[in-house]
């Protein structure tokens, strides 16, 4: 049993798979990141409240797409690159090494031009376009390739995006 506080907030967290022509954009951490250093994920950030707070409501009382935003700007923030048909993938919640639960909310999306070039922030310092037997040969953080299984199957079967536990690819 995991010990935490059962009346702290979360961290809530967007992330991207993009696809092109059949393959994932993948990214290195930058060895002085706290989580997961020197370790190969996709683009993403957290939720903020100045992400919707300042922005005109859709109805009397909500925002919408605040997740699809999100995403827009952690991914032109990351990449440099500008996103289009954004979809959901999955999500999950891990607890950080302070213990403070984070919410992730899986999405993937598309490249907006296909001759869109990928210009990595500080905190990035390598990237590849993967298939998924190319994506086995990177230090992925934990769940990483799981999602983009799920992300493959849905785009060639069109299966659902349920999350099932791949049999170790490594």
């Amino acid at each position: 049993m995991v010990n935490f506080d059962s009346n702290q907030s979360h961290y809530v967290c967007v992330t991207g798979i993009l696809v092109k022509n059949g393959k994932f954009l993948i990214t290195k951490r930058a060895e002085w990141e706290k989580a997961f250093p020197n370790r190969w994920t996709v683009p993403g950030g957290k939720l903020k409240v100045l992400d919707y707070v300042l922005r005109k409501m859709d109805t009397p009382h909500h925002w919408y797409n605040v997740f699809e935003d999100v995403l827009a700007r952690e991914i032109k923030e990351e990449t440099g690159l500008n996103i289009k048909n954004i979809g959901y993938v999955t999500s999950m919640v891990y607890l950080r090494d302070d213990k403070i639960p984070c919410i992730i909310v899986s999405l993937y999306a598309e490249p907006a031009k296909e001759e869109q070039k990928v210009k990595l922030c500080d905190a990035l310092t390598e990237f590849a376009w993967v298939d998924l037997e190319e994506a086995k040969k990177y230090d992925l953080i934990e769940g990483i390739y799981d999602e983009l299984v799920i992300l493959d199957n849905h785009l060639k079967n069109g299966n659902s995006m349920k999350w099932e536990k791949v049999k170790n690819p490594f």
